[in-house]
């Protein structure tokens, strides 16, 4: 069976196909073919990266086709160096990492009109997420109509949170409205602590964990009998950490302040915390901390303050998953 695999993050654009036996490998095999796409690499384009066959292929595609990055990298399936297949119609099945699944969904799900429609509604509590999700499943649905695709939701993992831990101090009718810490990265948090159990050998019920997940988008998760019990992200991926370009956690108040003071809307508020904080609002500059962290060695002020920041905040927010263990057996 072939499978093909979409993961599309705020900046970046990951595809894999994988071929499988009927029994599930317990590691993840080598890719038949990998496809990536960074959209931080430059303003005005995209760097995508093909590895297929011994081979490698880089090319540059202009943000005026991020709508058209799919068919573009599938198309390196077929042709040149990088090809495996000899149509599209070969591969079985399309699954989707999907940021946001709110209280809908809390397992792997079959994608139908309802299912995306729902992941459409969800997109104001994803802005950076869910609409690049929406353009991989439709991208797929036009290539391979009648190919099955399966959408595997971050905020999965996250469902076993406490309730003490889910909900905010705010009016309980409004929690009971769905207003509550979803948290996400589930995907990548529940691989980690699968993987670390394998590697100290030790059943993983027995461990208690917190798992970084640090990119352009970073989150804390406590992991305690292979169960997620407190997390860093909540009601949307704002929440938490300092990030590339998200403020994360900050006084609530700072918002309404902005609109108040400032005059600025709710759109340019959103924008503002989403993708212009973080690394990139602090620095002035990008929110790649591969930047940052070369202007750190270059003694550029701003980039120290940022890095400093960023390191805090994530020692902080440690310190805070591990004392909801009550104890630590791993950090990975």
């Amino acid at each position: 069976m072939k499978i093909l695999v979409l993961n599309a993050g705020s900046s970046s654009q990951k595809s894999c196909l994988y071929e499988l036996g009927t029994d599930l490998p317990d590691h993840p095999p080598a890719p038949l073919w990998e496809g990536t796409i960074d959209w931080t690499a430059s303003p005005d384009y995209g760097l995508v990266k093909i590895r297929a066959q011994g081979h490698k292929q880089e090319q540059h595609l202009p943000m005026s086709q991020r709508q058209q990055a799919i068919a573009h990298l599938l198309q390196t399936l077929l042709h040149g160096d990088t090809a495996v297949l000899t149509s599209l119609e070969e591969i079985n099945v399309v699954g989707h990492r999907v940021v946001h699944g709110g209280q809908s969904y809390n397992q792997p799900t079959l994608i139908t009109p309802e299912v995306t429609a729902t992941i459409a509604q969800l997109i104001p509590l994803a802005p950076n997420h869910n609409p690049a999700h929406l353009e991989g499943i439709h991208a797929i649905a036009q290539l391979l109509p009648t190919t099955p695709q399966i959408a595997v939701f971050d905020t999965a993992f996250h469902t076993s949170i406490p309730a003490a831990v889910a909900l905010y101090p705010i009016p309980y009718e409004w929690s009971e409205q769905g207003i509550r810490r979803y948290g996400f990265h589930g995907i990548s948090h529940q691989y980690c602590a699968q993987r670390a159990a394998q590697l100290l050998n030790r059943p993983l019920e027995s461990l208690r964990l917190v798992s970084c997940h640090l990119g352009n988008g970073c989150s804390l998760t406590a992991v305690q009998g292979g169960r997620s019990i407190n997390t860093s992200m909540g009601f949307t991926p704002l929440e938490g950490l300092m990030m590339g370009t998200r403020c994360g956690s900050i006084d609530p108040a700072i918002p309404l302040y902005l609109m108040r003071q400032h005059g600025l809307s709710v759109d340019e508020v959103d924008t503002l915390l989403n993708k212009a904080s973080g690394l990139k609002g602090v620095t002035g500059e990008s929110g790649d901390l591969r930047l940052v962290l070369a202007g750190v060695s270059q003694g550029n002020p701003r980039a120290i303050l940022a890095f400093d920041m960023y390191i805090q905040r994530l020692v902080m927010g440690i310190g805070a998953m591990v004392a909801s263990l009550g104890g630590i057996d791993a950090l990975v």
